[in-house]
């Protein structure tokens, strides 16, 4: 078996910099880690459970099935912080058939970010009988 310690995404933009300010100016992510010099230098951000890894340069950006899954608290107020930071949203937020409340951003590679509120009554949070 393999005994995973940490683990995350690794993520080499087309315009580092660039990315760097999306994902720690406008999301506000906090920094792990930083290493390397110059403008392809790596930065490592904290995603809950796991870290995104802006490292590296990209020729062109990623293909569209490469999505971010993120779970906040209250997708209403990220969404109103996100919209003063000037963030463009894809999707507001919207209750889906299978009860999460989702909202669609896109970084500036056009990687697509869901932003996901699991309501406290979601099987996800909480399974009666269990």
């Amino acid at each position: 078996m393999v005994h995973v310690l940490s683990s995350r995404v690794l993520l080499h933009p087309v315009d580092p910099e660039r990315s760097r300010v999306f994902y720690g100016e406008r999301l506000e992510l906090a920094v792990h880690r930083e290493f390397g010099t110059g403008p392809e230098r790596g930065t490592v951000y904290f995603l809950g459970g796991g870290f995104l890894e802006l490292s590296g340069r990209a020729e062109k950006p990623l293909s569209p099935s490469v999505r971010l899954w993120l779970q906040v608290a209250d997708v209403a107020a990220a969404h109103d912080e996100l919209v003063s930071r000037g963030v463009d949203i894809l999707r507001p937020p919207v209750k889906e058939p299978w009860g999460l409340v989702e909202m669609w951003i896109t970084d500036p590679d056009g990687t697509r970010i869901v932003l996901v509120e699991v309501p406290a009554d979601h099987p996800l949070r909480y399974r009666p009988g269990i």
